[in-house]
């Protein structure tokens, strides 16, 4: 074996040289901090927004972009958003606390269900996205993507009192938009209708109105499909149009049950 060779081979198909993992580490100990901050009783608040200032420094520093902006006025403007953050997320679990008859508790949201959580960090990165900020959000949200099977992309807008039941393999993609008092369950694809690096700038993913409910394993997609108010669609229903308000939609498997006799 020639070490030496292996070695340079290695070095020479390395094609993003400036790529530092370290970016990724911080940014998840930056998201458990900044977690943490909202929502222990026990983390005091004036001293971890310090703390949380110094880690985005660090981030945006070893991120190695050019930003128009410093990082100071980056984060002065996202922290004046926390408060507003903060109330949409204490809105989400009280969403969740009266449509799940399983809730027992607002403190059993926060500490146990993954959809809080993948609501929270999607809400908290949402604001960097917004601001410009690069690579940080989508590895924020891919933290919590990997903690609880939900990806939300940081790009997507979601209104007020928004519920995630059980989580697992929820999709939402960038340009999704979500208006108030949605519920969605396991499962539910909020996706593009085909992919194409020239749609990057477009609108791919659907648009869900207020009030509508989406259960398991529902896939919906495309730039132009909305869901108008109040609807109901059924679990495994696949749809690429666009659904009238107050509509119920539904899949209807062909399912057959053979009993063998009594031997």
């Amino acid at each position: 074996m020639d070490k030496k060779k292996i070695i340079s081979e290695l070095n020479r198909h390395k094609k993003l040289p400036h790529l530092d993992f370290r970016l990724k580490q911080d940014t998840e100990d930056f998201t458990d901090t900044l977690f943490y901050t909202l929502f222990d009783s026990n983390t005091p608040v004036a001293v971890n927004l310090e703390l949380l200032e110094k880690k985005f420094n660090d981030l945006l520093d070893m991120a190695c972009w050019e930003l128009e902006r410093p990082n100071n006025e980056l984060w002065d403007e996202y922290v004046s958003h926390l408060p507003e953050i903060l109330e949409k997320l204490n809105l989400d679990a009280e969403a969740i606390l009266n449509c799940d008859p399983a809730s027992l508790s607002l403190q059993e949201i926060y500490m146990a269900y993954p959809g809080f959580y993948a609501i929270a960090i999607y809400r908290l990165a949402h604001e960097l996205y917004v601001q410009g900020v690069p690579l940080i959000p989508r590895l924020m949200t891919e933290y919590a993507h990997r903690q609880t099977g939900v990806d939300i992309n940081p790009g997507a807008k979601i209104g007020k009192s928004f519920f995630i039941d059980h989580a697992t393999g929820v999709v939402i993609g960038e340009t999704a938009i979500i208006h108030d008092n949605v519920k969605i369950y396991q499962g539910v694809t909020l996706g593009a209708l085909y992919v194409a690096k020239n749609l990057e700038k477009t609108k791919r993913h659907p648009t869900i109105k207020s009030n509508v409910t989406i259960y398991a394993n529902a896939t919906i997609l495309g730039g132009d499909t909305v869901v108008g108010e109040n609807s109901i669609i059924g679990g495994n229903a696949w749809i690429t149009s666009s659904v009238p308000p107050n509509s119920t939609v539904y899949h209807t498997p062909e399912i057959k049950i053979k009993t063998t006799p009594n031997v």
